[in-house]
C-alpha cells in the first residue's frame, strides 16, 4: 500500500510539474516576442512622428518618440503631393506592376503545382527539381546576362522585365501548392474523369476551390515582395514616369535631402508603407497560415 500511495504521489507531482513548466515557457517565449516585436515597432513609430515634425525640429530635436508639439499634417495632405517626381504616379506604377504580376502569375503557378502534384508525363520529377534548383542562384549572379537579353530585345526602360517574367510563374509558389495540392485526394480527381471532366475544368472546378487558402496566403507575401522589391527596378527603370514607388522615393532622397527636408522624405516613406500595413492587417490570418499550411497532408 505504501509503494502504491507513494506511485501515485509522484504520478499526481509529475502532472501538476508538467503544465507549470509548459507554461513557464510560454512566457519566456512571448516575453521574447513582445520584445522582438517593440524592437521592430520602434523605428516605424519614429518615422511617422519624425514625418510630422518641421525640417527645423528635426535637426534640433534629439531622438524622440513623442509627438511634435505642433503636427505638420500638411506633410501628408499637400506637401508630399507636390514633390516631384510624382509620389502618386509611383504608387500606381507598382500597383500596375504589383497586381498584374500577381494575378497571372498566381494562376500560372497555381496550374503547374496541380500538374506537378496529380498529372503524370516523362521528366516530371527532373524538371520539378530543376525549378527548384533556380531558386538556388541568387538575381546577382543572373543581373548582368539578364540585362544584356532584356537590352538587345529593347526591354529596358519598359516595365516588361518586371511583369513578363513574373507573369510566367514563381517558383516558391508552386513548391509550396504542390506540396499542398498533394494532400487533396486523388481519388477525387479519378472520379472526376469518370464523369468526363477534362483537366483543366478539374484544376478550376476542384483544385482552386480547395487550394484557396494557400493560394491566398502565397499570393499576399508576393504582393508584399513585388511592392517592396527595389533592386530589379532600379536597374530597368529610367524614365521619372515609369518609376515605382520605392525607387522615386530614392530619387527623392538624392533630391530633397540636399535642402535636409527629411521630415518630407519620412512622409513619403509612410505612405509607401501603408499598402503593405493595410494588407497585411486585413489578410493577417492567411499569412500566418501559409506557416501552418506547409506542413498540411
Amino acid at each position: 500500500m505504501a509503494e502504491s500511495t507513494i506511485d501515485i504521489k509522484k504520478l499526481k507531482s509529475k502532472v501538476h510539474a508538467a503544465p507549470l513548466h509548459s507554461r513557464r515557457a510560454d512566457g519566456l517565449i512571448y516575453a521574447f516576442l513582445f520584445s522582438g516585436a517593440i524592437v521592430m515597432i520602434i523605428p516605424l513609430i519614429w518615422m511617422f512622428e519624425s514625418s510630422l515634425k518641421t525640417p527645423g525640429q528635426f535637426l534640433t530635436t534629439q531622438l524622440s518618440l513623442a509627438m511634435p508639439a505642433n503636427p505638420q499634417w500638411e506633410n501628408y495632405f499637400k506637401r508630399v503631393w507636390q514633390m516631384e517626381p510624382a509620389l502618386q504616379r509611383g504608387i500606381l506604377n507598382s500597383i500596375i506592376i504589383s497586381v498584374s504580376t500577381i494575378v497571372v502569375g498566381t494562376f500560372v503557378s497555381s496550374l503547374a503545382a496541380f500538374s506537378y502534384s496529380k498529372l503524370r508525363f516523362p521528366g516530371k520529377a527532373k524538371l520539378f527539381l530543376a525549378e527548384l534548383a533556380t531558386m538556388m542562384i541568387p538575381f546577382s549572379v543572373i543581373m548582368i546576362p539578364q540585362f544584356i537579353i532584356y537590352a538587345r530585345i529593347g526591354w529596358v526602360n519598359t516595365w516588361l522585365p518586371l511583369i513578363i517574367p513574373g507573369m510566367l510563374g514563381n517558383v516558391g509558389m508552386i513548391f509550396f501548392l504542390r506540396q499542398y495540392m498533394s494532400g487533396i485526394p486523388t481519388s477525387v480527381i479519378e472520379s472526376a474523369r469518370i464523369d468526363g471532366a477534362g483537366y483543366f475544368r478539374i484544376f478550376l472546378q476542384i483544385m482552386l476551390p480547395n487550394a484557396k487558402p494557400a493560394i491566398a496566403a502565397q499570393g499576399i507575401l508576393w504582393f508584399m515582395a513585388a511592392w517592396n522589391d527595389y533592386f530589379a527596378p532600379s536597374i530597368y527603370l529610367h524614365d521619372d514616369a515609369l518609376l515605382t514607388v520605392q525607387v522615386m522615393i530614392s530619387r527623392l532622397n538624392a533630391m530633397y535631402a540636399i535642402n535636409t527636408d527629411y521630415p518630407l522624405l519620412l512622409t513619403a516613406s509612410v505612405i509607401s508603407l501603408l499598402p503593405i500595413i493595410i494588407v497585411f492587417i486585413i489578410f493577417q490570418r492567411q499569412i500566418i497560415a501559409s506557416v501552418a499550411l506547409s506542413g498540411l497532408k
